[in-house]
């Protein structure tokens, strides 16, 4: 170790963690700095924020910025010292980050499947026709649609045990969650059954931490390395390229999802919906879901990137568009 980086690390001995105020962003949080004071010896204190994401709970989040409204306060606290790093579910981390700031860090994947939630029905299958199923997510209510185009797909916002609560009161028939959050949580008994990925394609990044840091910090990214599991991170890269390519937003009708080891060959699929013709009351005639696959050995960063950035072409063959990123014009 450098005399620099020695120095360095006695000075990022006592940090600082920005986190949002839910059970489930704290707990992450919790999980966080228990791994940097086992590990690496640091003290750790935790700054509680509540950011835009957490106050606006009356649109979904694609009408109003997208899920990047979760991560801009934290990133302010960042900029202004007030904090030195942040967690994050790393599907709720835009696909670029702004100027300044590094994802330094990639932690293992946690169950990264959809689970389906209800009180009195085991399985979307059981649901009868008409049933009403709570989510906010285009992705999910293009999936949803296309297995089950009978069903009511109304809103659905507010931290989990929010979004538990209002099933609780009667609100929805089911509700669709990320297993990763409930098992975190200890709420693993509310997951009547986990979609198959054939049925329900997760999200970039699903599952998965991320730490973001200033990327002035060299001090905290080389030390953050150490934490990091490559596996996870090579193919949360692969799957968030798909997204970047498609317009850059996590807040699109957009799966993305990784199997099997890089160095053996990496299987990513995707799947693209149109949530317009989806959406209740559109008048709109469905339109078919938007598959792509492809696998190539990933051994590195720019071997994930290529990987995605050939499905996401393959879904653009295939007639996928996001309005914030149409085709190129011929030629262009």
């Amino acid at each position: 170790m450098s005399a620099e980086f020695q120095t360095a690390e006695k000075t990022a001995k006592k940090v600082v963690i920005a986190t949002r105020e839910s059970r489930l962003a704290l707990w992450q949080a919790e999980h966080v700095k228990a791994l940097l004071e086992s590990r690496l010896g640091w003290q750790v204190e935790l700054l509680g924020m509540t950011t835009q994401g957490d106050q606006i709970l009356d649109r979904s989040l694609s009408k109003v910025g997208g899920k990047g409204l979760f991560v801009k306060e934290l990133e302010v606290a960042l900029t202004e010292g007030r904090a030195d790093l942040a967690v994050h579910s790393l599907k709720d981390v835009p696909m670029d980050l702004p100027e300044g700031f590094a994802l330094a860090c990639v932690l293992e994947r946690e169950d990264p499947h959809d689970a389906f939630v209800s009180n009195r029905f085991a399985t979307l299958t059981d649901l009868p026709q008409g049933a009403v199923v709570g989510t906010s997510s285009l992705r999910r209510l293009v999936l949803l649609k296309a297995l089950r185009p009978d069903l009511k797909i109304e809103p659905l916002r507010g931290n989990l045990d929010t979004r538990l609560r209002k099933l609780d009161e009667g609100q929805y028939d089911a509700i669709v969650l990320a297993a990763a959050g409930l098992k975190r949580l200890g709420l693993e008994s509310r997951i009547r059954s986990v979609f198959a990925q054939a049925d329900m394609l997760p999200a970039a990044g699903q599952g998965a931490l991320g730490i973001e840091v200033r990327a002035d910090r060299a001090d905290l990214v080389e030390a953050l390395a150490t934490l990091a599991d490559k596996p996870t991170w090579l193919a949360v890269t692969a799957e968030r390229t798909v997204s970047r390519a498609m317009g850059g937003s996590c807040s699109m009708p957009l799966a993305a999802f990784t199997q099997g080891p890089g160095a053996q060959g990496m299987q990513l699929y995707a799947a693209w919906g149109d949530p317009a013709s989806a959406e209740e009351g559109s008048g709109l005639a469905p339109k078919p879901l938007v598959h792509a696959q492809k696998t190539a050995i990933v051994r590195n960063f720019e071997e994930a990137e290529a990987l995605g950035e050939a499905v996401a072409a393959q879904l653009r063959a295939g007639g996928a568009v996001w309005a914030a990123n149409p085709p190129a014009a011929p030629g262009a």
